[in-house]
């Protein structure tokens, strides 16, 4: 690495930082990563949805950062999340706000009961159709904004590195088809593929060890060459572009 110079070897400290929850401050509320807005608003169009819900169930909370800040609550919520170290930051935050959570090890397992919940909602989380009809009741709506099997494959494109084929499948049609299988009715459907934007390379180095699913393994190290390439574009540039993969459902169950 010493060949490299100074400017760019600094980066590399950023691998190094800590990662808790789902809070990517470090890099996104600095100005270093930025995103295209979408077509829509995930929390505008859970607003109308909480207001009339008796019950709700946020899967996939993270730490609970979002959940935490959404206003009015339906009288009874749930949280689930699945990566073990999130559990107890969700509920540290999300406890004295009246919220249970709970961890989870199966998709096709929850820990609730038939007709539970007349409102789901999931960001950038797993699910299984048939378990989400068993705890919704007739009516109750879900409400998920997800990240599309073709997400900033140009980070992978511009290291070298081969595409994660487990999330390939996961388009906006093939989970429509899922849900409308399972008897539920899609309500909206809608999907975009903003660009991420990278300002310089240990945000993207930071960022690749946060979502480790996109280069399963990665380490600096394993792709100096490849990173350096990407530092002098930036360097020209200004920037660093991949596009993102995102689709939002909005569905009910009969």
């Amino acid at each position: 690495m010493s060949v490299y110079p100074i400017e760019f070897t600094q980066y590399f400290a950023d691998y190094e930082q800590s990662f808790a929850g789902w809070d990517f401050a470090w890099v996104h509320d600095t100005g270093r990563i930025d995103s295209e807005p979408l077509d829509w608003s995930y929390v505008s169009l859970l607003t109308s949805q909480m207001a009339s819900a008796n019950c709700m169930l946020d899967m996939g909370t993270g730490g609970g950062e979002l959940l935490s800040m959404l206003r009015p609550l339906p009288r009874q919520v749930f949280a689930t999340e699945a990566y073990t170290p999130n559990v107890p930051i969700a509920r540290k935050r999300l406890e004295p706000l009246g919220i249970t959570v709970a961890a989870l090890e199966r998709d096709d397992d929850l820990p609730f009961t038939e007709g539970q919940f007349d409102l789901v909602i999931n960001r950038h989380e797993s699910y299984d159709p048939a378990e989400l009809w068993r705890i919704m009741k007739p009516g109750a709506r879900l409400i998920t904004q997800q990240v599309g099997g073709t997400d900033c494959t140009g980070i992978n494109d511009a290291l070298g590195a081969p595409y994660n084929d487990e999330f390939r499948h996961w388009t906006l049609a093939f989970a429509v088809e899922q849900l409308q299988k399972q008897g539920f009715r899609i309500i909206r459907q809608q999907e975009q593929f903003p660009i991420q934007r990278f300002y310089d390379i240990g945000a993207l180095i930071y960022y690749l060890k946060a979502i480790e699913w996109q280069i399963p393994g990665f380490e600096p190290a394993l792709y100096i060459e490849q990173l350096y390439s990407i530092h002098l574009h930036i360097a020209s540039h200004g920037y660093f572009d991949v596009r993102q993969d995102r689709f939002l459902l909005i569905a009910e169950r009969g």
